[in-house]
């Protein structure tokens, strides 16, 4: 993995990596180069097999990330702010299409294109200080990469439309009690985000990934169809034999990933 200007990267021996945003100075906002370098790393994790879970956090405690850098679009034609959008939505799409577990662990501020971020991961834990929020609309615009199209699926319509017209921010607990958020962490985040994939790095990893692909198509025309064709897959697979063999036999199964 190269060196990279504005993200940290850490990976564990059980597999497990942390990403995480490095522009302290402005709150870990999203500018050219942070997308830049997010579609470098997810080039190359795409070919790392060893590679079995995600965590992506903020430097600091004050924010995961606080937004997007606004001076860098503040003169955008519409031509221009079309392939912004564009590219924040196809990066963000390759994030939420990853086929290992992704958590956001959200250590603060999570406003606009860092909520957009967050609701791209599959799961996402909050520090008891995080605000989140979808504020667009104060600048006269709509959220850009995904956020009118995730949040409604997470929290339900009506919220979703209530945040973002309003454009308030939320803190932990509501984000919590609305399904925003699946946990506040009690301690160390990362630690928590670790705790809560180490039961996933058990299963077996081609199940994890139709799961996260079948979950995906739910609420659409073909999700069922969808969710029979991954179902029929995982049959042919060596995995699929290890698992029921093991339960017949009464062990701990050994997936290889095959």
């Amino acid at each position: 993995m190269k060196n990279f200007e504005t993200l940290l990267w850490e990976q564990d021996g059980s597999g497990v990596g942390v990403l995480t945003i490095n522009r302290p100075k402005a709150m870990n906002a999203l500018n050219d180069k942070v997308f830049v370098e997010l579609q470098e790393f997810i080039d190359t994790i795409n070919n790392d097999q060893s590679l079995r879970a995600l965590i992506i956090t903020g430097t600091g405690d004050k924010a995961f990330v606080a937004g997007a850098d606004i001076k860098e679009f503040a003169d955008f034609s519409s031509e221009e702010a079309t392939k912004l959008s564009l590219r924040g939505q196809n990066v963000f799409q390759q994030i939420e299409e990853l086929g290992i577990p992704v958590i956001a662990a959200v250590n603060g501020y999570a406003l606009g294109g860092g909520l957009e971020f967050a609701l791209a991961c599959h799961i996402r834990i909050a520090s008891p200080n995080a605000v989140l929020g979808l504020p667009e609309v104060s600048l006269g615009l709509i959220p850009g990469y995904g956020g009118t199209q995730r949040l409604p699926q997470i929290v339900g319509k009506a919220k979703a439309l209530e945040m973002i017209m309003s454009g308030r921010f939320v803190k932990a607990e509501e984000a919590l009690s609305i399904g925003l958020v699946s946990k506040i962490a009690e301690g160390d985040i990362l630690e928590e985000a670790r705790g809560m994939v180490k039961p996933m790095l058990k299963q077996a990893p081609l199940a994890i990934t139709k799961a996260i692909e079948a979950v995906k198509e739910s609420g659409k025309t073909n999700g069922f169809e969808h969710e029979a064709n991954l179902f029929g897959d995982l049959f042919s697979t060596a995995d699929f034999k290890e698992g029921t063999q093991a339960f017949i036999e009464k062990r701990k199964p050994e997936f290889q990933g095959k």
